[in-house]
């Protein structure tokens, strides 16, 4: 029996109505927020580090989906896993065997952190955090986590817990039972410490609020200050791992850091399924699981399936056949130090760092009188809109996408695909130089946008 459902045909027939749909069947904000921006366009097909709207026209991604597509879109060497693995049409999720893909995904995994494992596969990130949680929780018997000031861990309730920004936190108390540190912190941290209820400190090696790294010999000191007392040191790799910082996982990057347990997800999909991965000790698995009893004790319905981690296997493979690792760093420094040059050339740009290609790109107040006029008037409607004027000409003018690092935050944060090189650095520098002119110039469509926004901000109140 042929099914009479035409994917290609739905689309024809109904893919112009997208805003529409969303607006009333989904979060009715986004489109409204995307229509206010300019950012309403309608993306027809991808591939690698580029997209392309419905006129032709080629865009640069620099957000790569929030970190997701590492790879860039529709790399052919994972689309083609995806296609063998469902050709193959696999016994899949049978719930009572062991089929052969998790295990190889997890070998694979484990040999770039040779310290660990065990690993346990979810299909998010926000699930990679909540398993370290529940067993940091577990194993040690305690019940607090710390967390940092500013961390972003995921949006479900006990990754929630730990996250450090309050816009995110309102209206769902109460949360777990965790305390915030300022990042870098390691006299707060020993106190919390003293207080003997700290199951782990979950911490990003690097922010992705605000690209904030943590200070150098933070995550080895912290470590040592854990396990004295008996706790874990979780590192939230979600955004960072698999190369995004120019190491495999950017803990890396400072010696002797052996995390306990350490989350990734997002890049190991290939852009295509989901997936999430926690990576553990063997004691600390062997103590969640330590009997038959338990043996679903923590489970996730759709974790493991073929094809999460056929792309995953597949993610690997490119990675270090294309040597994608190394291209981050080198291409990032490129991209960091080009930027970081133009710190001294214009007064709204305050600082430029990162590591690899996740760049942070900061702005702040000037010193003219002229422009600094227009700055407070933006900061006393809205914080952040000024990195929000500078996004906004990037995308309609230049068509490159961006995002803005944070709310309330001056912050751009650069984090595109883990394959660009030379030449989409010279595009974006030198589209970001023409926006820079174009804001310290005084005038031109770049302000005049600023009173749009400034009014949509001041509505919103």
């Amino acid at each position: 029996m042929t099914s009479e459902f035409d994917l290609g045909r739905l689309l024809a027939e109904r893919g112009a109505e997208r805003y529409e749909l969303h607006t009333k069947y989904l979060n009715h904000q986004l489109p409204r927020m995307l229509h206010t921006i300019g950012f309403d366009k309608v993306y027809e097909r991808a591939e690698g580090a580029h997209f392309w709207d419905a006129e032709g026209n080629d865009h640069l991604d620099m957000l790569a989906g929030f970190g997701v597509m590492g790879l860039g879109r529709h790399h052919p060497v994972v689309r083609n896993a995806l296609h063998d693995v469902l050709d193959a049409q696999l016994a899949d999720l049978t719930r009572f065997d062991c089929q052969p893909l998790p295990g190889l995904l997890a070998e694979r995994l484990l040999t770039h952190s040779p310290h660990l494992e065990r690993v346990f596969f979810g299909n998010s990130g926000t699930e990679a955090v909540e398993t370290a949680l529940k067993f940091a929780r577990f194993v040690t018997g305690r019940p607090r986590v710390l967390y940092c000031d500013h961390a972003f861990h995921g949006l479900t309730t006990g990754s929630l817990s730990v996250n450090g920004e309050s816009g995110f936190r309102d209206g769902f108390a109460p949360l777990l039972p965790d305390t915030a540190l300022p990042l870098g912190d390691l006299d707060a941290l020993a106190r919390e410490l003293k207080k003997g209820d700290v199951a782990a400190l979950i911490v990003e090696p690097i922010q992705g609020k605000g690209v904030h790294e943590a200070p150098p010999g933070y995550l080895r000191a912290a470590q040592e200050l854990l396990h004295k007392h008996k706790a874990l040191l979780i590192a939230d790799e979600v955004q960072t791992g698999l190369g995004r910082t120019g190491d495999f996982y950017a803990y890396q990057h400072e010696e002797g850091v052996e995390p306990d347990l350490v989350c990734v997800a997002k890049a190991l999909s290939g852009g295509y399924v989901p997936v999430g991965a926690t990576l553990g000790k063997d004691w600390i698995f062997k103590k969640v699981y330590s009997s038959m009893d338990r043996v679903l004790v923590h489970s996730a319905s759709f974790g493991s399936n073929a094809q999460a981690m056929a792309a995953g296997l597949a993610v690997l493979s490119v990675m270090e056949n294309e040597q994608i690792v190394a291209n981050a760093r080198a291409t990032g420094e490129q991209l960091r130090s080009r930027l970081a040059a133009l710190v001294g050339k214009y007064e709204l740009l305050a600082d430029v760092r990162g590591r690899g290609l996740m760049i942070g790109i900061e702005f702040g107040r000037p010193d003219s009188l002229k422009l600094r006029g227009r700055w407070t008037m933006l900061q006393a409607a809205r914080k952040g809109l000024f990195a929000q004027m500078v996004v906004v000409p990037l995308l309609r003018r230049h068509r490159i996408l961006t995002q803005v690092s944070g709310d309330h935050l001056e912050v751009i944060k650069l984090i595109p695909p883990l394959i660009i090189g030379e030449r989409e650095v010279d595009r974006f520098v030198d589209a970001f130089t023409e926006v820079m002119d174009d804001a310290h110039s005084g005038g031109g469509l770049m302000w005049d946008f600023g009173k749009t926004l400034i009014k949509q901000a001041v509505a919103n109140r």
